[in-house]
C-alpha cells in the first residue's frame, strides 16, 4: 500500500517528521576553544521564548549571526544536532557571536505569532548585544527550512520588527525555505498536508505570509540557497529574485547540490558552499 503524506493524520505526521529531523534536542559540544555558551536567554515569558548565544574569546563590535532553526513549524529546537556546530566551528573563529533562537510552535502558535516571537528575540539580542561585545547594527539572520520563511517574512514585513523595537538586519540568509511563495504553495493541489496544518484554509492569510507577497521595495539584502535535489525549491525562489529586481531589493539564488538537511548541516565545512555564503556576508556587511 502507498501512503501519501497528504494522507497522514496531524498526530502522525507530526511524529514523522520529528524522527526526520536531524536528531532530537541536543546540545552542541564541539565548539571552538574559548567559546563561551548563555544558555537560555529569556526573551518572553514562554519557555519556547528562549535563545542561546555562543561568543568568542574576544568579541569587539562584533557581527552578529541570529539563527532561527527549522521543523515544519511544529518541531526543532534551537540547539537540535546540525544546527550550529559547524557554523561555529567556521564564524565564531573569525569573530562572530552566534545567537540560536527558539520560538513557540504549532499548534499553540501559527506562523505569523511565530514571527512576531522572532522578532522579539532579535529586539532582546540586540538590547543585550553591546554587553556581548556585538554589534546591533550588524545582525544578519539565518534560517533553515520553516526558520528560513520566518526570517525572510521578517526581511519583507519590517514592521514586525519595529514594532517590537528591533532594527533591520544587514541582510538575510534563507536556507531553503519550502515557503517563500505560501499563495502559490496553497493553490496547488495536492500539496503536502504539513502546509494545511501551518497555513490553513484562508486566502487571506496565505497572502500575510507569503515573502514573495509581501515583498517591497526597501528590503534588506536576502540570499536564497535551494536544494537543487527537490524538483520544487528553487523555482520559487528565481521567481522571488526576479520580482525583487523589479523592486529595486538585493536578492541573490543560489542553487546548491545538496539534500534540504545538508543544507543545513553542511555549511560552515571547508569548501565553495561555505565560500559563496562568506562572500554575500562580506557584500552586505561593509
Amino acid at each position: 500500500m502507498i501512503m501519501r503524506l497528504s494522507t497522514l493524520r496531524p498526530c502522525l505526521l507530526a511524529a514523522l517528521l520529528a524522527f526526520l529531523l536531524p536528531a532530537a534536542k541536543a546540545a552542541e559540544t564541539e565548539l571552538p576553544a574559548g567559546t563561551r555558551v548563555l544558555a537560555d536567554v529569556a526573551y518572553g515569558d514562554n519557555a519556547r521564548q528562549r535563545f542561546d548565544v555562543y561568543l568568542p574569546a574576544e568579541a569587539r563590535n562584533a557581527p552578529v549571526l541570529f539563527i532561527i532553526h527549522g521543523g515544519a513549524w511544529r518541531n526543532g529546537w534551537k540547539d537540535h544536532r546540525g544546527l550550529i556546530a559547524n557554523k561555529a566551528a567556521h564564524w565564531i573563529p573569525k569573530g562572530y557571536v552566534i545567537v540560536s533562537t527558539d520560538y513557540r510552535l504549532l499548534p499553540e502558535a501559527d506562523p505569523r505569532v511565530q514571527a512576531e516571537d522572532v522578532a522579539r528575540a532579535i529586539a532582546k539580542a540586540q538590547a543585550l548585544a553591546p554587553g556581548w561585545g556585538g554589534d546591533p547594527a550588524r545582525f544578519i539572520l539565518m534560517g533553515h527550512s520553516a526558520g528560513a520563511h520566518l526570517a525572510l517574512l521578517l526581511a519583507t514585513d519590517p514592521v514586525r520588527l519595529t514594532k517590537h523595537g528591533a532594527r533591520p538586519p544587514r541582510g538575510v540568509i534563507s536556507l531553503d525555505s519550502g515557503a517563500v511563495d505560501v499563495v502559490g504553495i496553497m493553490r496547488t493541489v495536492p500539496h503536502p498536508a504539513l502546509y494545511d496544518a501551518a497555513f490553513g484554509d484562508s486566502p487571506a492569510y496565505w497572502q500575510a505570509v507569503s515573502p514573495h507577497h509581501l515583498l517591497a521595495p526597501g528590503a534588506p539584502p536576502m540570499l536564497l540557497v535551494c536544494a537543487s535535489r527537490r524538483q520544487d525549491a528553487c523555482p520559487p525562489s528565481w521567481r522571488f529574485s526576479r520580482k525583487a529586481t523589479s523592486l529595486g531589493v538585493r536578492v541573490e539564488v543560489m542553487e546548491q547540490d545538496l539534500s534540504h538537511m545538508a543544507i543545513n548541516r553542511e555549511l560552515g565545512l571547508p569548501g565553495a558552499y561555505t565560500e559563496q555564503v562568506d562572500a554575500f556576508i562580506e557584500r552586505i556587511d561593509r
